[in-house]
């Protein structure tokens, strides 16, 4: 999908995910790097920004959550941007930058939306838009995983085991994705300054310290679904070393009685071995000496 809208002097292009000649036929009227546009036709580029004579070229990275595998995937977002033009193409669509678009189609041109009349303020709507939405991600992620912790504590199964690593999965993947954008947005503040007449520094100081408190968000979330993970693995472990105790409990009672009764099993003469009577006291006597044997030693160990 391509679409356009002129803002007063200002172009904005929006495309999603755009096919090779489509993003040529918008590009072919600027004089962009060869290695940009390769780049807006490339999935996985890290995020970045440069700056020349005449154009910035940014690329950041969103979440998109796909509800059939339950992962958030990366949304690459790759901008062009000028004094009289924005140029922004993604690979999935989103209802946020759909409705910033669809209000600058509708917006009334007057004194009071003069500063909004610019290409920095429609890529701060933006950004500022889509950090908004990764709060909520956050927050989402957040509650799943207070829901994880209850069941890991009341009860244990193998669904418990997947969605805490899908879980680990989207926080390790919103970490790698923002954590680097930091410095993006640091050097896209440096250079709005340095391309636009107005005070714009805290605008754009504003979307570094959302992006921080997401950050700092996910360190906490990740450090949460490990001890719980951390949690998880010792509640497993205490139950099967209970099990494993029963058993041995089991086992090691047993065991006198089916070593004394081997012996009147083999095709070899063994002593009274016609006298039942002797047969079955000597199996009972012996095996109660061998358990209360054990038991006063088991006892006695755990005295200790």
């Amino acid at each position: 999908m391509l679409r356009q809208i002129n803002i007063k002097d200002i172009l904005w292009v929006d495309g999603v995910n755009v096919t090779k000649s489509e993003l040529l036929s918008v590009v072919r009227h600027y004089d962009f790097h060869e290695l940009d546009i390769e780049a807006c036709l490339e999935e996985n580029q890290r995020a970045r920004i440069d700056y020349y004579d005449d154009y910035m070229f940014i690329t950041l990275h969103f979440p998109k959550y796909n509800t059939k595998s339950q992962i958030y995937e990366l949304n690459e977002f790759n901008i062009f941007l000028w004094k009289n033009y924005i140029l922004t193409f993604r690979n999935y669509p989103w209802n946020h930058i759909d409705n910033i678009f669809e209000q600058y189609k509708k917006l009334d041109i007057d004194e009071d939306n003069k500063m909004k009349i610019s290409s920095w303020y429609v890529l701060y709507e933006i950004i500022q838009s889509m950090l908004e939405k990764v709060f909520r991600v956050a927050e989402r992620i957040t509650m799943d995983v207070k829901v994880i912790e209850r069941n890991v504590f009341s009860w244990a199964s193998s669904s418990l085991v997947k969605d805490i690593m899908i879980k680990k999965r989207n926080i390790m993947m919103l970490k790698n994705m923002f954590k680097p954008q930091i410095t993006v947005l640091n050097q896209l503040e440096f250079n709005m300054n340095k391309l636009f007449a107005w005070k714009i520094e805290e605008y754009f100081e504003d979307l570094e310290d959302k992006l921080s408190q997401i950050v700092n968000e996910i360190i906490l979330l990740d450090e949460y679904i490990w001890s719980i993970e951390v949690s998880y693995k010792t509640i497993i472990d205490i139950r099967t070393n209970s099990v494993i105790k029963i058993l041995t409990v089991v086992s090691t009672y047993t065991f006198p009685m089916m070593l004394i009764t081997s012996f009147y099993g083999m095709n070899v003469k063994t002593p009274l071995q016609d006298n039942s009577m002797f047969v079955l006291s000597a199996i009972f006597w012996s095996t109660l000496f061998v358990i209360l044997t054990l038991y006063w030693y088991f006892r006695e160990a755990n005295k200790k």
